[in-house]
């Protein structure tokens, strides 16, 4: 297996692990010609490279991918990266705090709209 294989393995391995089917064969099997060279790059450069970088565990990784979404306002990403940061062992009160924290940094207005994107997910996965 080439580089590239291998980073699109590890890759889909860590989509699965943290979104679920839904998450990433779905949407990889829904590709068109349009759609499927940015599926291959977030499976192999985000997920296969990125995430499998050594001296930060997917728990951190998750924690940081909130705070920088919520920063840039980017509410469905938030939606998707709750879901992703449950299954990396990320509890409720850490997304909380990292909620929190993001208030100073990327502003009230932007902190509560994730704040009420997390809860929407807590609700949808029965964590409430």
């Amino acid at each position: 297996m080439s580089k590239t294989e291998d980073d699109y393995a590890a890759g889909l391995e860590i989509r699965r692990k943290m979104f679920g089917k839904a998450g990433s064969d779905d949407m990889i099997d829904a590709a068109n010609d349009f759609t499927r060279p940015l599926q291959d790059f977030v499976t192999r450069q985000c997920f296969g490279e990125t995430w499998t970088r050594p001296h930060l565990d997917h728990k951190t990784r998750s924690l940081i991918t909130l705070a920088i979404l919520t920063a840039l306002g980017r509410q469905n990403q938030v939606r998707t990266h709750v879901q992703g940061a449950i299954a990396n062992g990320v509890s409720k009160e850490e997304i909380r705090e990292v909620l929190m924290h993001s208030i100073i940094y990327a502003g009230l207005p932007a902190s509560v709209d994730s704040f009420r994107t997390a809860g929407e997910v807590f609700k949808q996965l029965g964590l409430e």
